[in-house]
C-alpha cells in the first residue's frame, strides 16, 4: 500500500509560514533564507579521516554531517526535512508515494520554486536547470544562437569533449528519444523539447552536494541519474523527470610514489571522478609510469568505465581497468560518505570493481595502482576485396589473423580491427595492432606466421609500423577521438572465450558467426584482448567470461533516416534475435561487456556477471533497499520497467520508470499549500 502521509504533511510542514518564500527561524523572528542567512551545508573532515591511506581531496572533506543537519533542523529551515538520511536496516517501514519514480509535477515541492531555492542554497549555487545540449538551435528554451548551432552541429558526430563537457548530453541519443538535436541529425525535427535528459543537474564538486541530491531524491522518491562523461551505449545517465548528479568537474589527481594500501606497495595515483582517460594518462606520463584505463580519450576513468570492468589496450598484460583499484570514496543510497577497499567495507568494494555504474553509489574518487612506462610497437594495414582481391581471398586473409588470437595475447598484445561490407566491397581496418612493451622487430617477429599466411593467398598488407619509447604517445597517435551521438544504429557485443581456439570446430563456427554479420550488412568492432594476467587478479565483480575471452567483438546494425519505421524495427530486431543468437550459440557459457553491449541483452544477469550476479543483487537490496539507483540492465533493474518503448521492445529512457507489474495509476500525488 503506498501512503503518502509522510511527504503530503511532514515535508512541506513549514511552508505556509511565509507565503512563497524560503525562511529559518532566528531568536524566534522568522526571516528569509538566502545566500546572507544560509551558507552551503557541509562541514569541513579532517583529510586524513578516510580509511584508506590516501587522504580525502579538498572536496571531499566538505561533507553534510548530522551536526549540519541538526543545526539547520533547529533553525527551522523550510523542507529541512528532505535531506535527512536514511537508515537501510528500517527501510521497510518507510513510506514511499507510489509505484513509479515521482515525475515532475506530481510532488508540489518538485520541481518547486522553494525547494529548488532551498537546495540550491545548501549546495551553494551548484543547481542547473536543463537545457538541451542543441536548444541553441531552436527558440524553445529561449536561447537559440544561429552561431553556436553552428558551431555544435559542425561537431557533434566528431568532437567527444563537447558533450562530454556538457551536463546533459549524452551518447546513446537513441534511447533518450532524440528530443533536441540539430538538423544534421534529424531534419525532420520542429523543436526542443527536455525529452529524457534531466530536469535538472548538480555540477558536483564536493561530497555534501551527492549527499544532499541522494537525501533528496530518496526522500521524494525522485530518478536520480549519475552522469561524468555519458558514453555509456545505454543511456544510462540520463531518465525523464530525473535529478542528475554531475561528476565530471571532480578533476583531483594526486600522485603516490610509494603507495601501500593492503598488500599493495608502489606508485599509484588517486583520481577524482571526473578525471577523464587523456588526463589520467597524461599524468601518468609525467611521472615514467603508465596505469590501465581506456582507448577512448574522454572517457571518465573513474566513473562507468572502472565499475563496469574497463578492458584496456593494456589488459592482456595487467588485467582489466578494476583489477588495479586499491580503494574508492563514495557516497551511499543512505546518504553517507564510506571508503570501500579491501580492509574497508570489503563487499561493496568487490562489488563496485566490476559491478557496475549507477548501483550501489556515487563515487568521488579512486586509488588505481601504476606501473612502469614501456615502450610499444604498433601495425596498420587495411585491406579490401575488389575487382583484383577476390572476396574468398578477403576472408582467406581475416581468417590466417584469427589463427593465433591466443599466442598474440598471451604476448601482451592488443588489438582494435573493423569488418564491414557497407560499401559493396569487404573492408577490414587494423587500427591499430598495439604490441606494449615490444619492438617492432618483435612484433615483425610475432606477426611472421600471419603475414606469410596472407602471402600465400596472393595479398601483401603492406603493414605500417611505428615504435614508441612510451605508452602515451603511441596510445595518443594510435587511437582517434571517439565518434558521438548517432540515433541511426544498435550495438551489441560477445566475448569469445579461448576454449573456440583450442578446437579447430569451434573455431570455424565462431569465424563463421562473425563473417555472418558482416555478410549481413552490420559492422563488427573487434578487439584481441585478454584479461587473465600471468601475474593473476583480484576476486572482483568483473564479468568472469572476461578471464577466458580472447576476442570481444562488437556487431553494429545500422539504418538511414529514409528508411520508414518498420523497416527500422525490422534491422534493430536482427542485431539481437539473429546476429546476437548466432554469436551466443557458439560462445554459450560465455557473456558480454556490459558497457558496451546489446541495450536489451537477453539474459543480462548471467550475461554480463555470470555466477557473481547473485551476490551483487543481494548486496543492492542490502545498500539500497529504496531503489535509490537505477540504470538500464544494472544491477536489479529487472525489477523496473519503463512505460513507454521505442520500435517495440527499446525501454525508452523518456517515459515512466516503474515497479514491475505495478499500476501506474496508483501513483500518489503530494499535495501542499506553496512548493
Amino acid at each position: 500500500m503506498y501512503v503518502d502521509a509522510l511527504l503530503g504533511v511532514a515535508l512541506v510542514l513549514a511552508l505556509p509560514r511565509l507565503g512563497a518564500a524560503q525562511t529559518i527561524v532566528v531568536d524566534g523572528k522568522v526571516i528569509n533564507a538566502d545566500e546572507s542567512t544560509i551558507h552551503p551545508a557541509y562541514a569541513v573532515i579532517d583529510p586524513a579521516s578516510s580509511n584508506a591511506t590516501a587522504d580525502l581531496f579538498p572536496g571531499e572533506t566538505q561533507q553534510f554531517t548530522d551536526a549540519v543537519l541538526a543545526n539547520l533542523t533547529e533553525l527551522g529551515l523550510t523542507n529541512i526535512v528532505l535531506f535527512g538520511f536514511a537508515d537501510p536496516s528500517t527501510a521497510a517501514n518507510e513510506s514511499i508515494i507510489g509505484p513509479c519514480k515521482t515525475f515532475p509535477g506530481e510532488a508540489v515541492v518538485f520541481p518547486g520554486a522553494i525547494t529548488n531555492r532551498v537546495f540550491d542554497l545548501l549546495l551553494g549555487g551548484s543547481l542547473i536547470q536543463t537545457k538541451p545540449f542543441a536548444s541553441p538551435c531552436y527558440s524553445d528554451y529561449g536561447n537559440q544562437d544561429a552561431a553556436k548551432c553552428d558551431e555544435l552541429t559542425s561537431h557533434w558526430s566528431d568532437d567527444s569533449f563537447i558533450h562530454t563537457n556538457d551536463p546533459t548530453s549524452i551518447n546513446a541519443i537513441l534511447f533518450e528519444g532524440t528530443s533536441c538535436v540539430p538538423h544534421t541529425i534529424n531534419p525532420f525535427a520542429l523543436n526542443c523539447t527536455i525529452g529524457a535528459y534531466p530536469a535538472m543537474s548538480v555540477n558536483v564538486t564536493t561530497v555534501s552536494q551527492i549527499q544532499l541530491a541522494i537525501n533528496m531524491a530518496r526522500s521524494l522518491n525522485l530518478r536520480l541519474v549519475v552522469k561524468n562523461t555519458g558514453h555509456d551505449y545505454s543511456a544510462k545517465s540520463t531518465g525523464a523527470g530525473a535529478l542528475s548528479l554531475w561528476t565530471h568537474n571532480m578533476k583531483d589527481i594526486r600522485f603516490y610514489e610509494d603507495y601501500e594500501e593492503g598488500s599493495y606497495k608502489g606508485p599509484a595515483f588517486k583520481m577524482g571522478a571526473g578525471v577523464q582517460v587523456f588526463e589520467a594518462y597524461e599524468a601518468a606520463h609525467k611521472q615514467n609510469l603508465v596505469i590501465v584505463g581506456a582507448e577512448g580519450k574522454t572517457v571518465g576513468l573513474t566513473g562507468g568505465y572502472i565499475l563496469g570492468g574497463g578492458h584496456s589496450p593494456l589488459s592482456s598484460i595487467y588485467g582489466m581497468a578494476a583489477d588495479q583499484v586499491l580503494s574508492i570514496e563514495l557516497v551511499t543510497a543512505d546518504g553517507r560518505f564510506v571508503t570501500a577497499s579491501n580492509t574497508s567495507n570489503p563487499d561493496l568494494f568487490w562489488a563496485l570493481r566490476g559491478g557496475g555504474g549507477s548501483t550501489y553509489g556515487v563515487v568521488t574518487s579512486m586509488v588505481i595502482k601504476a606501473f612502469p612506462e614501456l615502450p610499444i610497437a604498433t601495425m596498420s594495414f587495411s585491406l579490401s576485396s575488389s575487382e583484383e582481391i577476390s572476396p574468398d581471398q578477403f576472408w582467406q586473409a581475416v581468417r590466417a589473423y584469427f589463427e593465433d588470437f591466443i599466442k598474440y595475447t598471451e604476448a601482451g598484445n592488443y588489438a582494435h580491427f573493423m569488418l564491414n561490407a557497407t560499401s559493396g566491397y569487404y573492408v577490414w581496418d587494423m587500427a591499430p595492432w598495439f604490441a606494449p612493451n615490444m619492438t617492432q622487430s618483435e612484433l615483425q617477429a610475432l606477426a611472421d606466421p600471419f603475414l606469410k599466411a596472407v602471402a600465400e593467398a596472393g595479398l601483401d598488407l603492406k603493414p605500417v609500423y611505428r615504435e614508441y619509447t612510451n605508452f602515451y604517445d603511441a596510445w595518443d597517435n594510435s587511437f582517434p577521438l571517439e565518434s558521438w551521438g548517432s540515433n541511426l544504429a544498435r550495438y551489441g557485443s560477445r566475448l569469445f572465450p579461448k576454449e573456440n581456439w583450442e578446437d579447430a570446430t569451434k573455431l570455424s563456427s565462431t569465424f563463421d558467426a562473425i563473417r555472418y554479420v558482416v555478410d549481413g550488412g552490420g559492422v563488427v568492432s573487434g578487439y584481441n584482448v585478454a584479461a587473465a594476467p600471468k601475474t593473476g587478479y583480484p576476486d572482483n565483480a568483473v564479468n568472469p567470461a572476461w578471464r577466458n575471452t580472447v576476442l570481444h567483438a562488437i556487431d553494429i546494425v545500422a539504418w538511414s533516416q529514409e528508411m520508414y519505421t518498420e523497416l527500422i524495427t525490422i534491422w534493430s530486431n536482427v542485431l539481437t534475435s539473429d546476429w546476437g543468437m548466432r554469436w551466443r550459440q557458439v560462445s554459450p557459457t560465455s557473456g558480454a561487456y556490459l558497457s558496451e553491449s546489446d541495450y536489451i541483452e537477453p539474459g543480462f544477469q548471467q550475461s554480463f556477471w555470470g555466477d557473481k550476479y547473485a551476490r551483487l543483487y543481494d548486496l543492492k537490496k542490502k545498500l539500497d533497499p529504496w531503489d535509490l539507483f537505477y540504470a538500464q540492465n544494472a544491477v536489479g533493474s529487472e525489477d523496473w520497467e519503463m512505460s513507454d518503448f521505442i520500435f517495440g521492445n527499446l525501454p525508452s529512457q523518456n517515459s515512466r520508470l516503474c515497479r514491475k507489474g505495478t499500476d501506474p495509476s496508483k501513483q500518489s500525488t503530494i499535495e501542499a499549500t506553496h512548493s
